[in-house]
């Protein structure tokens, strides 16, 4: 009796210690998963080095240094620059603020954020699914050349999809063991302030949420999380936003009366209705698309409310006359759950399937990252040199005009000096004037004598001039005539449209 109670016991302390060396096991593979994916997104950070959208500094950094039209309208919060803001004030508290450090350091910070997400994505996974979904999950997350492009971006379109893809963690799917209702409401709260569209791919998710609820858990759930949490979040949005405007102002409904119900966001462009399904959602999905077709087919019921979500926010998007590629970003980490199944089922196939997939998304993200579109960045990198370069005939920091489509670059968050800028402004027209034209738009239509007509004294030029080549023959005469000589050329795309050149070009006055 003694023998086998002496070997249960052993057997006991062998159990124990094999479940310790497995939970110590998962916590050095859960520690190296970590690591890895930070170092990544912040290699990730400093090898995308081109501008995507004007949005990503007009709607954020240049907002931390100066308000631009959309918030003088009342139709965007402060909340999301705010952030960047606090960031800026800590580095001027310190005596840090040089320009390099407000440059990268907010893309430093969104890049911590979307590792946060792909951790938390692969952890979520990992508890719905066996480890192998996980792991391939986790590699077509990390591999996805657009995540790649925007996830460090100052954009927020990137913030509202870190927070949608952390909220997705915490969402009650059905078999998920980190449910939580406050954490995910919290979170899609928090987009919806950053974001106020965050609510269309979170519309179908909060009606499923409550369809399933039981029914005495029904009225607990809005009275007890619903309601407190999206009182509290738009009481905080508002008085933030009320602060910095100087009066009550409710930015979610301006937003939704200035690009829903007026449709003014028309004004920057239209797509026909087919768009996204034709080429935004392809082009943003990129090489994953025949996995993530596959994986719809092998889903099973639990990730049902996840396709409808995807399908849902490409279809409402399309109703919008406005369409962006970043605008259906949110709903891509969605996608990547269904291209991992897709890849764990290939079997004997998966490796060269993920290695065909590793390398076709490669390339578009470091051609997108290194090269594409680079000229505004790199020309704001050469104009801050001015600064330090004064003339010392002239006392004064040179003067820069761009002549370029409004917002094509960065503004005073990429200078950091008290030079003196200017750019052709294209705000909408908020009166309903229908013989209403912007400066950009007169400006490009006779570019000569809008130039003229600007500047009728040699003492009015400023010292230096910035364009795309395209329009360097239209003002050739204007550019001789005021002894402006080109001092630099900087490259831009290799697919010049339109307006936009393959080098930028900056002219100085001698």
């Amino acid at each position: 009796m003694e023998k086998i109670r002496a070997r249960l016991n052993i057997g006991r302390k062998l159990s124990k210690l094999h479940t310790f060396q497995l939970k110590l096991v998962k916590g050095v593979l859960g520690i190296g998963v970590t690591v890895f994916t930070v170092v990544l997104r912040l290699i990730n950070c400093f090898l995308v080095q081109t501008s995507f959208v004007p949005d990503e500094y007009w709607q954020s950094l240049e907002v931390a240094h100066r308000m631009t039209w959309e918030w003088t309208a009342g139709i965007r919060g402060f909340s999301y620059p705010l952030v960047f803001a606090v960031l800026y004030k800590i580095l001027h508290f310190f005596t840090y603020d040089a320009v390099q450090l407000l440059i990268w350091l907010p893309r430093v910070l969104q890049a911590l954020l979307a590792a946060l997400a792909d951790i938390k994505l692969y952890s979520l996974i990992q508890s719905l699914e066996n480890p192998d979904t996980a792991k391939w999950t986790y590699l077509c997350q990390l591999c996805s050349w657009f995540t790649w492009y925007c996830c460090t971006r100052t954009l927020s379109n990137t913030m509202e999809t870190t927070l949608t893809t952390l909220a997705l963690c915490y969402y009650p799917l059905p078999g998920s063991k980190t449910h939580s209702s406050t954490k995910y409401l919290t979170l899609v709260a928090l987009a919806v302030i950053f974001r106020p569209t965050a609510l269309i791919v979170w519309l179908p998710l909060l009606v499923y949420h409550f369809w399933q609820e039981d029914k005495d858990k029904k009225l607990k759930l809005i009275t007890h999380h619903c309601l407190p949490i999206g009182t509290l979040a738009i009481g905080i949005s508002t008085l933030i936003d009320c602060m910095f405007y100087g009066k009550w102002t409710l930015v979610q409904y301006n937003f939704l009366k200035f690009n829903v119900l007026h449709n003014l966001a028309e004004f920057y462009g239209s797509h026909p209705w087919h768009w996204y399904f034709t080429q935004g959602f392809v082009v943003v999905i990129g090489p994953h698309l025949p996995f993530f077709i596959y994986g719809c087919t092998l889903a099973s019921k639990r990730y049902r409310i996840l396709l409808v979500t995807v399908v849902w926010t490409v279809m409402v998007y399309s109703l919008l006359a406005h369409k962006e590629f970043r605008f259906i970003y949110p709903v891509l980490p969605f996608c990547m759950v269904f291209c991992g199944k897709s890849l764990a089922n290939l079997k004997t196939w998966r490796r060269p399937a993920a290695c065909a997939l590793l390398v076709s998304n490669l390339i578009p993200a470091l051609y997108t990252g290194l090269l594409h579109q680079r000229g505004p960045l790199d020309v704001m990198g050469h104009l801050q040199n001015l600064c330090d370069h004064t003339n010392p005939s002239t006392p004064t920091l040179p003067e820069v005009l761009f002549l370029m489509p409004c917002h094509s670059t960065p503004f005073y968050s990429h200078i950091h000096c008290p030079m003196k800028m200017r750019f052709l402004e294209c705000p909408p027209d908020l009166t309903g004037d229908e013989s209403y034209v912007d400066e950009a738009e007169r400006f490009f239509a006779d570019p000569h004598q809008w130039l003229m007509t600007s500047f009728p004294y040699k003492s009015m030029l400023p010292t230096h001039l910035v364009f795309f080549d395209v329009l360097e023959q239209e003002i050739a005469a204007f550019l001789d005539g005021n002894t402006f000589v080109r001092s630099t050329e900087i490259f831009h795309t290799h697919f010049p449209e339109g307006r936009v050149g393959k080098s930028i070009l900056v002219y100085q006055r001698h």
